[in-house]
């Protein structure tokens, strides 16, 4: 967890480390020319299969100079062999990147080498653009072309930047419903990044009881809870099959944490919830953090090496933001037994390296805007809720502590599949503390299904007065940032579970200015 705001370079050592792939298959999936000398094996046009590119494009780890490129062949996208009907053979993907929809303006290309070992997922990075820049990319395997995608590249570092604006989802049961909220994120007019904060995929066995998303049909293969790379995979591709989910992912750059789904239901670091064996949950782990790799645009630093990987990542939006992305479920302690090991100093939800990582981050920030996504929510809601922060409320206070060193630090979450607002409490146990940031929670994209304004409990939320909104429909939230406000829109729609033509509703708006912790509604 290097503490400046990219990465350092991944050693060759580590490479070789990384999931049991070889240095070169890795090498291969980012930059073909540089791997080897020797042309790679590529399908002929003629022999190459049809629709290769059915689960779009992507980009992520936006940089100054550059992004990360994604894309995953698959003309079949739901075999259940969870190599999407590709033959098991190398193919030459080409990508370009052009400053304009037309590509007249190319200004870089190159080429990686989609392989069985990486489920024929490709993850290019783009370097050397100019900074502060719209850039469109597609990608060429045999004759076919891929999707358009588009990314902004970030501000120059320190430069000043008038605004950012960036949309923040959660939690996309594709089973409960249709990705409608997805739809109009993606018709969003101001939107430079996308956020997903957890719980991408769901492991869950998908039957009659649970798939409420009318007019959808699913396999066999599909109907018991997920454990192996290939169903890993499969539910990758089932869900990335939806169109709006594309849409989002071609609008902008993306960047993602996972919370529990993505492996198991609440599991904590390397113990499964349902007791598992501990190996043999270690292997799900292994093939679960895998597959996120696979099918995300993210840098080759967060492909695991067995069950150890490295999701966090931070980047500065010139001066005006730093954004930390933080592993919440991956280095937690277990659940306390009762109240006394609930409240025990040396609990971590984050882990004792990456406790200093962003520590070190939200100290040395000179950004107007300290964002940090996690996969759970962090203000003190109920005591119970031990797989949110209120289960490690030590380690709450600690980052509090660090919170309160930045200036205008804001805590960006989902898991809840609710809408909250709140301002966090400088001290849980003193409420005349004051606040020392806000949180915003988004609601989920699709599970849970319908929702309504007050599903779950509301009384429990809205008790505590720092908590400014609360709503249980599906949706998603759209932030903008400025050197002087930081304005939140959290947005909803009324269906999903009969088909995905519910409009969009404002649900609240509220206004922060710099320098004051507050939710204004707007």
């Amino acid at each position: 967890m290097p503490s400046t705001a990219t990465r350092a370079p991944v050693s060759r050592r580590r490479l070789l480390q990384l999931s049991g792939a070889s240095a070169a298959v890795i090498a291969l999936g980012i930059d073909a020319r540089s791997a080897r000398s020797e042309p790679p094996s590529e399908l002929e046009g003629a022999a190459a299969p049809e629709g290769m590119f059915s689960l779009g494009v992507a980009s992520g780890a936006p940089r100054p100079d550059g992004a990360v490129l994604w894309t995953r062949l698959a003309p079949e996208p739901l075999a259940e062999d969870g190599h999407g009907g590709m033959p098991l053979k190398e193919v030459t993907v080409r990508w370009e990147v052009a400053t304009d929809e037309e590509f007249r303006g190319i200004v870089a290309h190159g080429r990686a080498l989609a392989q069985p070992a990486l489920a024929h997922a490709v993850h290019p990075r783009v370097e050397g653009l100019d900074p502060g820049t719209e850039h469109f990319y597609r990608f060429r395997a045999g004759r076919e072309l891929s999707p358009v995608g588009r990314f902004r590249t970030l501000p120059a570092e320190g430069e000043p930047a008038e605004s950012f604006s960036f949309g923040l989802v959660s939690c996309q049961a594709w089973y409960h419903g249709h990705f409608t909220a997805h739809r109009h994120l993606a018709a969003e007019e101001d939107l430079d990044l996308v956020v997903f904060v957890g719980d991408y995929i769901y492991e869950y066995g998908i039957t009659e009881t649970n798939l409420w998303r009318q007019g959808a049909e699913v396999g066999e293969a599909h109907r018991v809870e997920i454990e192996t790379l290939e169903q890993y995979r499969l539910r990758y591709a089932l869900f990335k099959s939806d169109p709006h989910l594309q849409a989002v992912h071609a609008r902008a750059a993306a960047v993602a944490v996972w919370d529990d789904h993505e492996v198991q239901n609440n599991y904590t670091g390397a113990l499964s919830d349902t007791g598992i064996p501990e190996d043999d949950f270690a292997h799900r782990i292994a093939v679960a953090y895998r597959a996120f790799y696979e099918n995300m645009p993210l840098d080759v630093a967060a492909l695991p090496d067995g069950t150890d990987t490295d999701i966090t990542d931070g980047f500065d939006v010139g001066s005006l933001a730093r954004f930390s992305l933080l592993d919440s479920r991956q280095f937690r302690d277990a659940k306390p037994a009762d109240a006394a090991e609930q409240h025990r100093e040396d609990r971590t939800i984050l882990g004792t390296e990456q406790e200093e990582w962003v520590g070190e981050r939200l100290a040395s920030s000179t950004a107007t805007w300290n964002l940090l996504a996690n996969g759970v929510v962090l203000v003190p809601i109920d005591e119970a809720s031990t797989d949110m922060w209120d289960g490690y409320p030590a380690a709450r206070r600690r980052l509090l502590a660090q919170m309160a060193e930045a200036s205008n630090p804001v805590m960006l979450t989902g898991d809840i599949h609710k809408h909250v607002a709140a301002e966090i409490p400088a001290d849980p146990d003193d409420p005349a503390a004051g606040a020392l940031g806000v949180e915003l929670v988004c609601t989920s994209i699709a599970s849970d299904g319908d929702g309504a304004a007050d599903a779950g409990t509301p009384e429990t939320w809205t008790r505590h007065e720092y908590v400014k909104l609360y709503d249980g429909r599906r949706g998603y939230v759209h932030v903008r940032l400025t050197p002087q406000e930081m304005v939140s829109s959290f947005r909803v729609v009324d269906w999903i579970e009969a088909d995905d033509t519910a409009p969009e509703q404002l649900r609240a708006r509220f206004t922060t200015p710099a320098g004051e912790p507050r939710l204004i509604p707007a």
